[in-house]
């Protein structure tokens, strides 16, 4: 036995299904479709998927999977389920980023090594009808999926049926029936759970929970086949919807769309207006009346006086130097590559570096790759080699100074887009990141708007107060504003709105 069961000559995987999801599609299909998963996808419960290096869209597909218990040919769909002796869990993973490359035949981006998780346990079907199945899954604890087999569109006993007019389905062989609304992206850290049962039934059977880690792939695609692509229509599908995009790109999980204002995040041409001159101090303080006192990412410091950043936070993360890691992580197109090599127009690039800065984690190449890729700037709470070269681009580094080592010293590159800390900062992908002489903090996404407009108003306010100080006052009663500086205040206020 493998997985659960013994490892078929055939997996063959249903489109749509679950009328749940048929909606989230927006298509409805008069009959089933299929495509065919290679055996070397299986994959036990508690292994781990690689997410491909350059690929962002890695989506889980819980599923109930059939196993064909005697030879079926020209079966008739009222037999159909007598053919099917057993039912387990499965995890349909595929990769968004593929799929235009294949053209509907999901041969590379649900092919994979891993890409078809399957067990723990098989369930005998004796005495339990083919709509009495329950699937559900979980990502990292939280339910995200959960529906039954009696809503489906194509009953199990017409799948096996309609595929045994084509090919002699054998014992052994693997029919993935669908995955209901739910299905989304999964990244680097993430664990997904699947289990199917059969909960009205004697004795309630069920798999048990097929538990699978995602990690981050190191290999990148040669450039002798196709390689990954994203879009828009990729993304809102991968995620399922255009609401649940938003949502992960606000929760800093998601990439954002390109063709569309979405492609700004929260960071708007208005916001930026309103940040315009605003100092990273007066965004501390309206940050920490929110209760946000660790936002700080110390010990850093620009490469040019009178630096400042603005931008959405990209991530890379080293760990400590260990040879035999080294030797797997930090040769060829390794994680600081990607990183450098990936970041968009308006990111940040943001390193952990372990608050180590007697070692180099930027250089002249890859501060220029970043700024002719339209980053607006990289943090690193490590140092920089080749200073000099660096200052002479135009790009922000803040890092806590230069040192001449390379790469391997102290670190290895580990991977990107996931949550780090930086400074003594957590910073997650999409996070923003502001920064002037005074330091660098990070900005949780939902609480930009009011936060610049907060930092906005008291900035005018503060230079108010300055005057009045350059003109001879007391600054008790005046910062903070008592009663009747407050209102003084608020009289200037009214009176520039007149004039203007």
């Amino acid at each position: 036995m493998t997985y659960g069961i013994d490892t078929p000559g055939k997996i063959i995987a249903v489109h749509l299904n679950y009328p749940s999801r048929i909606a989230q599609r927006g298509r409805t299909p008069a009959f089933p479709s299929y495509f065919f998963k290679p055996a070397s996808s299986l994959a036990p419960t508690g292994g781990t998927i690689e997410r491909p290096a350059g690929t962002e869209l890695l989506a889980f597909e819980g599923e109930i999977a059939l196993v064909i218990g005697k030879t079926a040919r020209w079966v008739a769909p009222e037999d159909g389920w007598d053919y099917v002796s057993e039912v387990t869990a499965a995890n349909d993973f595929g990769l968004y980023d593929l799929r235009a490359a294949d053209k509907g035949s999901n041969v590379r981006n649900k092919g994979g090594d891993g890409f078809t998780p399957v067990g723990p346990a098989a369930i005998p079907t004796d005495g339990i009808g083919q709509d009495a199945w329950r699937v559900r899954t979980w990502v990292n604890g939280s339910l995200v999926q959960d529906d039954t087999s009696d809503t489906l569109k194509f009953p199990f006993g017409q799948l096996v049926a309609d595929l045994s007019q084509h090919m002699t389905l054998e014992p052994g062989d693997v029919i993935l029936t669908g995955t209901p609304a739910g299905s989304s992206v999964v990244l680097p850290g993430d664990v997904v759970e699947v289990e199917v049962d059969a909960p009205n039934a004697p004795g309630a059977p069920t798999t048990g929970r097929l538990v699978t880690t995602v990690t981050q792939g190191t290999t990148a695609f040669g450039d002798f086949g196709n390689t990954p692509k994203a879009d828009d229509l990729q993304r809102v599908e991968a995620w399922g919807s255009e609401a649940e995009h938003a949502a992960a790109v606000a929760a800093g999980r998601a990439t954002p769309l390109d063709g569309d204002a979405a492609a700004t995040g929260p960071l708007t041409d208005e916001i930026r207006e309103l940040l315009d001159g605003v100092a990273v101090a007066t965004v501390s303080a309206a940050l920490r009346k929110r209760g946000y006192v660790d936002i700080f990412i110390d010990g850093v410091h620009p490469n040019h006086e009178g630096d400042r950043i603005l931008g959405t936070a990209k991530t890379l993360r080293f760990i400590p130097f260990r040879p035999d890691l080294f030797k797997s992580h930090a040769g060829g197109f390794n994680a600081q590559k990607r990183a450098f090599d990936t970041v968009n127009p308006g990111e940040v690039l943001v390193v952990e570096a372990r608050g180590i800065p007697s070692t180099g984690t930027v250089g002249d190449v890859l501060a220029l790759r970043a700024q002719v890729r339209g980053a607006v700037g990289v943090v690193t709470d490590g140092g920089v080699r080749d200073f000099a070269a660096v200052q002479e681009f135009d790009i922000p580094v803040f890092s806590q100074g230069a040192h001449p080592s390379v790469l391997g010293r102290r670190h290895v590159p580990w991977e990107t887009d996931v949550t780090i800390a930086c400074g003594g900062a957590a910073v997650q992908p999409g996070d923003i990141i502001m920064g002037d002489r005074d330091g660098v903090l990070v900005i949780p996404p939902f609480l930009l708007a009011e936060v610049a407009a907060e930092a906005a108003e008291q900035e005018i306010a503060d230079a108010w107060v300055a005057d009045r100080v350059a003109e001879g006052h007391a600054v008790d009663g005046l910062f903070p504003m008592n009663a009747e500086w407050r209102a003084k205040y608020e009289a200037s206020r009214g009176a520039a709105g007149t004039q203007a």
